[in-house]
This record gives C-alpha cells, structure tokens and sequence, in this order.
C-alpha cells in the first residue's frame, strides 16, 4: 500500500472514546506493531469535509495514524488525495490499547496541530478540556495529557517528529 493510497485492509478497527463514549469506529490497514507503538493507515473516516480553518479534511484524506501503548498521545499524518503532506494532527489520549482486532483509544480533549512546514503549530482544544472536568476527576491523568502535549508541541517546534515517527 503506497502512502497516499486510501485503500486499507481491515486489520483493525479503530475506536476513538470520548466522555465515556465510542466518538467514532473506522477500519485500519495495519502498518506494523512492535509491541509499543502501533502504525495504520486509513481514508479520511468523517463524513463531508472538516474545515477547521487552518486545515481541510475532506474525502480523499490518507492518514497514517501512530499510536502507542506507554505514551498519552497518537499522531496522525495527513495526506491529501494527491499524495502532499497536509501536516500532522496529534490528539491526546491515554496509552492506547489493542484486544484483537480493535484498537482504543481514549481522547483527552486536546490536540496538538504542525503544517507540512512547520510554521504553524498551534495547541487546541484547551477549553474543552478545562471543561472537561479530568482535572478533578482524574489529576494524575489531567496531569499526564498536559505534560504530553508540552513534549508534542516541543517535538513540532524543534523539528522532532521525524524522529518521533521513524
């Protein structure tokens, strides 16, 4: 599979929880497991287009998504249809977890987005996770997804994620 094809196989199905809630199930090509990290691929799986302003989603998306099993954050590499590199859209999320076939993945509310150039990098979504309530709930964990997107936003400004995804 090349990297910009959208075709996957369904070797895994993604299940992205949010509030205690399944947000969103897709399927997944799987690109590798080494037992800590976990590489798919996978089309655009929203439904439309997702203007957010500094960046479009929209059918014909690629993503090659990195999760992993000791870290509180998955990124996500954005292709366009044409095979051009969008940028990387990071979510925070607790370690992820595979059973099977299935994948989960717990959202935090926070994200964490890098053009193609580097020259925007902007943390998101940090309202919602003060509403969120996790600081009360779970401080340790509030505590966690902070400390992770403050390495990921570190990672993006310093040009760390070639590293990070090799």
């Amino acid at each position: 599979m090349s990297a910009n094809s959208p075709e996957t196989t369904a070797d895994l199905t993604i299940a992205l929880v949010k509030g205690g809630r399944t947000k969103i199930r897709y399927p997944a090509g799987l690109l590798g497991d080494n037992g800590t990290r976990i590489v798919v691929r996978a089309p655009w799986a929203g439904s439309g287009v997702r203007d957010f302003g500094f960046v479009r989603f929209e059918p014909g998306d690629v993503f090659t998504e990195y999760y992993w099993r000791d870290r509180w954050y998955a990124v996500k590499e954005v292709r366009a249809a044409d095979g051009s590199v969008k940028g990387w859209y990071c979510d925070i999320t607790r370690p992820a977890v595979r059973t099977g076939a299935e994948l989960t993945v717990e959202d935090l509310d926070l994200d964490l987005w890098r053009s193609a150039d580097g020259g925007d990098v902007r943390r998101l979504d940090e309202d919602e996770f003060a509403a969120s309530g996790l600081a009360e709930a779970d401080p340790g964990a509030a505590r966690a997804a902070v400390a992770a997107l403050d390495d990921l936003e570190r990672l993006a400004r310093e040009g760390g994620f070639a590293e990070l995804l090799a």
